[in-house]
């Protein structure tokens, strides 16, 4: 079974990676011909249907892994749960969609933007239909890894070919919600394969709805947090300029947080399996090989964040506009490490506990904190760099957050940071950072001298990241770092 898990593991981060650097062709190429204005409207708009979409899940997702994992070697109940699962989810889809239109069609802000709005809302319906989470209650990693990395291959090369100028944003858009079609129309095709869906049995919502409620009301209050910034920043900014730098800015942190949010589907079934066998041992050690893993990934990758942010935000936005977006990326890298263990707590100790209501009470302080924080540090503190401000008080906002989690579920949790392992990744970390910190602007003076300047940030950027690589790499060999000596014995 752990061999099982390492390749799960390894499937999962081979196609985050992937999307990783399509992302990263992308989104630069998108950054320039849009422009800093016409991005922030997306980014905005995006924000907003967010929240809508999030509502519509019901939390889903969440429940349904731990439901399906219980029951998938019995054919009709697992079609039953499947069944009841999709019409639950289809009434919320109605209900938010009607609940966004009335609020579009009312507020003055919102009704301007109602074009984007309204394509963006194309993923209600792909989110309905699209059956994510009983792909990865059967751990359909290989099938879910080349399926993500076709499309958004197809997509990303039709985005470069029809997206030209600022006035394509709502092409963009479309774009963008056509990855959620494909992904949804390539589900239900292999849907058959999984369940068979027939009424076997009658059906039993009220079972769900304890739990749905308290998880609805997570998802809705999580959405809040995760967009909170973005929205506060669109209502003090007018212009949408600040909320453009501000994408620029956590971009390089949304890609990280991507991959180690990807492993979840790898580590949540097995959780929910270990807990309902009351294996309390193997449900330690998976959540201490998931902290393992995340910070094997996240330790080194705020350290290249944090000194080479100049060069990565100029490459992804160009030499003009986007202003502040490299400090935003420095104050925000502390995010990658925050994030990811609060959502290891949230989803591989508390759900599989059916303790999620600490985690609403600790969240929902967390939306208030960081409302007042942005409002204060975007308004007032740093009055002409609100962007920046609003960074500072969503870092300070997820410091908190993980602390107080971690306080909370201390005797499941202290292991996922504190171990000896984790000491080995954050010293090779470190040393990574001190070697970019004395090498990064000498190279950067060398490139200048034979390059233009953005193919010499480029340029600078792959040689870093190359030389951390071989120091990174050599550093977890040498000190026979969990990870990389389980990969050895495994061949």
């Amino acid at each position: 079974m752990k061999n099982q898990v390492q390749s799960n593991v390894i499937i999962n981060l081979i196609r985050t990676v992937t999307m990783t650097l399509l992302s990263f062709v992308t989104f630069p190429y998108i950054c320039r011909v849009l422009g800093d204005s016409a991005l922030g409207v997306y980014s905005w708009a995006a924000a907003f249907v967010y929240y809508f979409v999030v509502l519509a899940k019901v939390a889903i997702p969440n429940i349904a892994v731990r439901e399906c994992v219980k029951v998938r070697n019995n054919p009709d109940e697992l079609s039953t749960k499947v069944q009841e699962f999709f019409i639950i989810q289809a009434i919320a889809t109605l209900i938010s969609f009607g609940l966004m239109a009335l609020l579009v069609f009312t507020i003055p802000a919102l009704r301007e933007g109602k074009a984007l709005i309204f394509i963006l809302s194309i993923n209600f319906l792909t989110n309905v239909l699209t059956f994510e989470w009983l792909f990865q209650a059967f751990e359909k990693h290989t099938y879910l890894a080349i399926r993500s990395i076709i499309i958004a291959s197809v997509v990303d090369i039709i985005i470069f070919a029809m997206i030209r100028r600022p006035e394509n944003v709502t092409l963009y858009s479309f774009l963008v919600v056509s990855t959620g079609i494909l992904t949804m129309l390539s589900n239900l095709i292999y849907l058959p394969k999984i369940v068979k869906i027939k009424k076997a049995r009658p059906y039993n919502f009220k079972q769900y709805l304890p739990v749905l409620s308290m998880l609805l009301i997570i998802a809705f209050v999580g959405s809040l947090y995760d967009k909170t910034d973005t929205f506060i920043l669109g209502l003090i900014d007018p212009s949408k300029a600040a909320v453009g730098s501000y994408a620029v800015g956590i971009k390089s942190i949304e890609i990280v947080l991507g991959i180690v949010m990807s492993l979840s589907a790898v580590f949540v079934p097995r959780a929910v399996y270990y807990q309902q066998k009351q294996d309390e041992k193997q449900f330690n050690n998976l959540n201490m090989y998931s902290g393992n893993i995340t910070l094997l990934i996240v330790l080194p990758a705020i350290a290249l964040s944090t000194t080479l942010a100049v060069p990565i935000t100029k490459v992804i936005s160009g030499l003009t506009g986007y202003t502040d977006a490299e400090t935003i990326l420095m104050v925000l890298s502390s995010m990658m490490i925050t994030f990811a263990i609060c959502n290891i707590i949230y989803t591989q100790i508390l759900i599989p506990q059916k303790r999620e209501r600490l985690y609403l009470y600790v969240i929902l302080g967390s939306v208030v904190l960081n409302v007042a924080l942005s409002i204060l540090f975007g308004a007032v503190v740093f009055k002409e760099h609100p962007a920046i401000g609003v960074a500072v008080g969503t870092a300070v906002t997820d410091l908190l957050m993980m602390s107080t989690l971690m306080a909370l579920t201390w005797k499941n949790s202290k292991q996922i940071i504190f171990n000896l392992n984790n000491i080995k990744l954050l010293v090779l970390s470190g040393v990574v950072a001190i070697v970019n910190i004395f090498t990064r602007q000498p190279l950067e003076n060398v490139f200048m001298k034979t390059m233009d300047n953005e193919t010499a940030m480029l340029v600078e950027i792959i040689v870093m990241f190359l030389i951390d690589a071989v120091i990174y790499v050599a550093g977890l060999v040498l000190s026979r770092e969990k990870f990389v000596r389980s990969l050895k014995l495994k061949r």
